[in-house]
Order: C-alpha cells, then structure tokens, then sequence
C-alpha cells in the first residue's frame, strides 16, 4: 500500500473551531498555557521521515508516538527510524494504529499491528498500544458504515485483543465529536482505556467520553515546536512513566 493520507486528510474534518486554532497559533502566539503541570510530546507517522530525534529531545520533547500501521496491509517504513530513535534519545515512546473498521474485525487489526511494532513491555520506556479511531477519510461514510454499538464492538474486540496479549488497554485517540457521533459517547471504555483527545485550540480539552475522569493526552497542533502533531500529557514526568511501567 501506498503511504495513507489518514493522518493529513482528517485535518480539515476538525472544523472552523480548529483551523481558527491553529491559525492563532501560527501567529506565533503563546502554545496552550499550562495551570496545570503537563509533558511535552509529539506524534509522527511515515510523512514527517526520518525524525532528527536529538533536536526534537533538546527542544523539551519528552515523548512520542509513532504509527506502526493501517488497516491490516499498511506499516511505515520509517517506523524502525522513529520508534528506536525516540527511544534512543530518552524519550519515552509508543506505537499507534490507524483503524479501519470497515475492512476486518478489531482482533483481526489488534493483532496485525501487535505483529508489526504495536507491543508493548513494562520497561518504563513503553506507552499503551494506541488506537486511533477517527474520522474515515476513505469511501464507506463517517463511522465506516457501522451503527453506534456496532463500533463499540469493534473497539472492544480490538482492546480487549491487546489487553490480553499484554495486560494493558490500549490508549484511545479520537475527537469527541466523532466519539459522539459514531460510538454515541458511549461510557463503556471510561474505567479501561485512557483517551487521547485531539482538538485544536489553546485550551484543554472540556469534551471528553462519558464517564471519563479526564484527558490523558491532548493533541493540540499538527505543527510546532517538534516534528509531526504537538501533544501533551497530562501530568508530570513521575505519572508519565508510572503509564508505560504499570500492568492493568
């Protein structure tokens, strides 16, 4: 398979709100100011390259997910690159697969990507396996041709798939309004799962799934200080590696 638009092509789904946003940011204005105490990170996928990891470490990011696949033929080929080289500088790091629900089952997909660089060891260097579940930027609508439940089933079969290889729920990344819209905000992954929520502004998120006590991580540009889409995580360095070091 060719390189996939996903990453880029859910850019403009993210409405008028979001463009605004970065747009501001742009500017050169202040990034989203912290009352809270947040770690810096970022997300790249096979667009951004070979990653000069060194510049992106001294420039405070302290960790990064990097896309391992697509569907269930898809793998970055600079994944080896991105993944080591984070690591390799001190950064804490992890895997991330783009969904595809309309294609094969969650397990199916789960296990595709735990082959191909999405797994995980409680090293204290190894975030969740992640799951990004987002706008279809392909033929088959919105929510990939799924009912509300049909979808929570599908994420279910894929997180329970990694829970079980690894004894740890994958990270969900989404936007609420698509989480809205295609799972019906559904509640059912507020105790298991930590959400990585992606809104483009320079406040943190308010949105977030039902039943969720909060963001773990915000995504909150697709560009800026480091390479590929700005994140935070939300906490300090102590909590950050507490997630890549504990089982569920």
């Amino acid at each position: 398979m060719t390189l996939s638009p996903a990453r880029h092509v859910r850019r403009a789904l993210f409405g008028a709100l979001a463009a605004a946003a970065v747009a501001v940011l742009s500017l050169g204005l202040a990034a989203p100011a912290q009352a809270a105490t947040y770690v810096s990170g970022m997300d790249v996928s096979a667009y951004q390259g070979n990653v000069n990891w060194t510049a992106a470490y001294n420039n405070g990011g302290r960790f990064a997910y990097v896309k391992a696949t697509e569907g269930t033929s898809y793998t970055n080929a600079y994944f080896a690159q991105q993944y080591n080289g984070s690591y390799n500088v001190g950064m804490i790091r992890g895997a991330y697969h783009f969904a595809r629900p309309n294609i094969s089952s969650g397990a199916t997909q789960a296990n595709y990507f735990a082959a191909h660089g999405g797994g995980w060891s409680a090293d204290g260097k190894t975030l969740p396996p992640a799951l990004d579940i987002e706008y279809n930027p392909y033929s088959g609508g919105t929510c990939y041709g799924l009912s509300q439940s049909g979808m929570v089933s599908w994420i279910r079969d894929f997180s329970n798939t990694i829970k079980a290889k690894y004894n740890k729920y994958p990270m969900i990344y989404t936007t609420f309004d698509w989480w809205n819209t295609c799972t019906g905000n559904s509640s059912a992954f507020a105790s298991t799962n930590p959400f990585w929520i992606a809104i483009y502004r320079s406040t943190p998120p308010t949105s977030i799934p039902a039943g969720t006590a909060t963001w773990t991580m915000w995504q909150y540009a697709d560009s800026g200080t480091f390479p590929g889409d700005q994140d935070y995580f939300n906490g300090d360095m102590t909590r950050l590696k507490a997630l890549a070091t504990n089982h569920d």
